[in-house]
């Protein structure tokens, strides 16, 4: 693994570190990009990585979107992220997430973190009987806290409809066609939401019998993975993993709006001028999918406060989404900066860099 301060995604990364535990087979990475607003915040993604570099740059990168998404939500939390690089066959153990749970703790607070790809609620369970620096943990009896991804799901369905006012100029999602890259927890959640309004939904995952259940559940089109960027559609939706859009698919592209929760979307900086060039509403990434992250910073402070938070105080503070992405397109509209830029910007000032 190269030296990360030479990555081209390293962003003067308050801290970034390899742990490594022998006797459980551990090795992740934490990033923790800044805590100017309080505790690094962000989940833990379980993957397996081709190669170790690709495990440092989805660090590096994810943890700095954190830091954005964290500051664009009003949340009291800087930016962080771990990810456990999996072996082929993605062991997961029990010892190997009391490891993890170890590292976490090592930090003091530092760093607080929740579910991603690959890590489930039983995970985060496991790794509180480590430290306390954790949420997303279950509850009950209409308590915040428990699974983000629906919170997530919900925050993008309201920002999908918040981009087909301001682009389409149509207050009904009914017939508004919907292609969603992704159909697990958030894109699955985003699609019945959407189907539940009329829209006319195409759906692709690399878990193609995944997609085609779905389809067939809420009257859909199921389509091929490597065919769903370049459907005919208003809306495209990106809920699987980032750097898809790029040079080779923003040309390709068939839809007026660009609004999913995959984090990354934009291979590069300057993809977001390529959209505004062509002339697609973007829904920076960060801002539309904070929804988990909003669940997740609510449960965990009041935890720390003695408290319990009801989830319609959560719904009520991922409702205003909406608010957000149309103060950045009306930014980028008037001044002609690309949203992206809009946004990012916004975000650089609140956590002072």
């Amino acid at each position: 693994m190269t030296a990360f301060w030479t990555e081209p995604d390293f962003d003067d990364h308050e801290l970034v570190q390899l742990v490594h535990d022998r006797k459980s087979g551990l090795t992740a990475i934490i990033a923790l990009h800044s805590t100017h607003l309080g505790p690094a915040g962000g989940g833990t993604r379980f993957w397996h990585y081709g190669e170790p570099k690709a495990a440092m740059r989805d660090a590096l990168r994810l943890s700095r979107g954190m830091s954005y998404k964290n500051a664009m939500a009003g949340l009291p939390m800087g930016g962080g992220k771990a990810v456990i690089l999996a072996d082929e066959n993605r062991t997961k153990t029990p010892e190997l997430m009391a490891a993890f749970g170890d590292a976490v703790d090592a930090l003091g607070g530092r760093y607080v973190t929740a579910e991603d790809v690959g890590i489930t609620e039983a995970d985060m369970v496991a790794v509180s009987q480590r430290t306390s620096f954790v949420s997303g943990l279950p509850s009950s009896d209409g308590k915040a806290g428990g699974d983000p991804g629906p919170f997530t799901a919900m925050g993008i369905y309201l920002g999908i409809k918040a981009a087909v006012v301001h682009k389409l100029g149509t207050d009904s999602m009914a017939g508004v066609r919907v292609a969603i890259q992704g159909t697990g927890s958030v894109g699955g959640g985003v699609a019945r939401l959407l189907a539940k309004d009329g829209a006319k939904l195409v759906l692709a995952d690399v878990d193609a019998a995944r997609a085609r259940a779905l389809a067939e559940q809420i009257g859909a089109e199921a389509v091929a993975p490597d065919t769903i960027l370049t459907t005919e559609c208003d809306v495209l939706s990106p809920n699987a993993l980032g750097a898809i859009l790029d040079d080779r698919t923003i040309p390709a592209l068939n839809c007026a709006i660009v609004a999913g929760g995959a984090n990354n979307q934009l291979a590069r900086a300057h993809h977001g001028a390529l959209l505004a060039e062509r002339g697609i509403l973007y829904a920076p990434d960060y801002v539309i999918n904070a929804g988990g992250i909003i669940s997740v910073a609510t449960e965990y402070f009041a935890r720390v406060e003695g408290k319990h938070t009801d989830v319609s105080e959560v719904d009520a503070l991922v409702a205003r989404i909406p608010e957000r992405l149309k103060r950045i397109w009306n930014e980028s509209e008037a001044s002609g900066t690309p949203s992206d830029v809009v946004a990012d910007r916004m975000a650089q000032e609140r956590i002072g860099r």
